[in-house]
């Protein structure tokens, strides 16, 4: 990653001290549905890692519809964030994420979309499962991913360290999170968050704050959700 965009020393440290740093293409909203034009701008970010996030179903669509012209997908390490928003249950999501390419080896879902039973087990260690903020009613708490992963046993985990934040500002939630998902982690969601929960470019303090729990997620894609600030 070209971390010298960067505008702040704090950030740049932090970025800078691990290799397998990403972009999620929500960065872009000038471009979404384009997905070639995404796909061009997280490889400017980062040609090693990337995350396709279409959190509509009917944009979840587009995306399949692109990955079906098997196009040139640039990246060592990549991710697609499944759809959050405008599904019909369950079963609706699991039939759109059982239509993404073998090839895709990480779908990133959200708790409250799964319902209760083991619709989308037979993905596997496909799926990883990320921790919410305070707006989902399900899936802030290490007991929460925890009644998820006894249902899909194979999944991994997604670190949001944002939404850690934002439900306990101690970091002892996002601490207990990695005490007990270590060995499932697959990926880092990198950013701040506004006061309304929009993720935002990371900020000194949280650069500060974060720093410590990030060493302890080696090894593992960090995906920028939010655009750097620029020098």
């Amino acid at each position: 990653m070209n971390v010298a965009m960067v505008a702040s020393p704090s950030v740049r440290s932090v970025l800078a001290s691990h290799h397998p740093v990403g972009a999620s293409t929500g960065c872009f909203t000038s471009l979404r549905g384009d997905w070639p034009g995404l796909v061009t701008a997280a490889h400017e970010v980062s040609s090693y890692a990337a995350e396709l996030a279409a959190l509509q179903a009917r944009e979840f669509e587009g995306l399949l519809a692109f990955l079906e012209l098997e196009p040139t997908l640039p990246f060592n390490d990549l991710s697609v964030h499944a759809p959050t928003k405008g599904l019909r249950g369950p079963d609706h999501l699991r039939t759109l994420l059982e239509r993404l390419p073998l090839g895709i080896e990480t779908i990133v879902v959200h708790p409250d979309t799964l319902g209760d039973g083991d619709e989308l087990a037979a993905l596997g260690s496909r799926l990883i499962v990320e921790n919410m903020d305070g707006r989902k009613a399900f899936g802030q708490t290490a007991d929460d991913l925890a009644d998820v992963f006894a249902r899909l046993p194979d999944a991994g985990f997604c670190f949001d360290i944002a939404h850690a934040w934002s439900i306990d500002p101690t970091m002892a939630l996002a601490g207990e999170l990695i005490d007990r998902f270590a060995s499932r982690l697959r990926e880092v969601h990198l950013s701040s968050l506004s006061a309304d929960g929009r993720h935002i470019g990371l900020t000194d303090e949280h650069a500060a704050l974060f720093a410590p729990l990030l060493r302890r997620c080696v090894d593992v894609p960090w995906i920028l959700e939010a655009p750097v600030s620029q020098s």
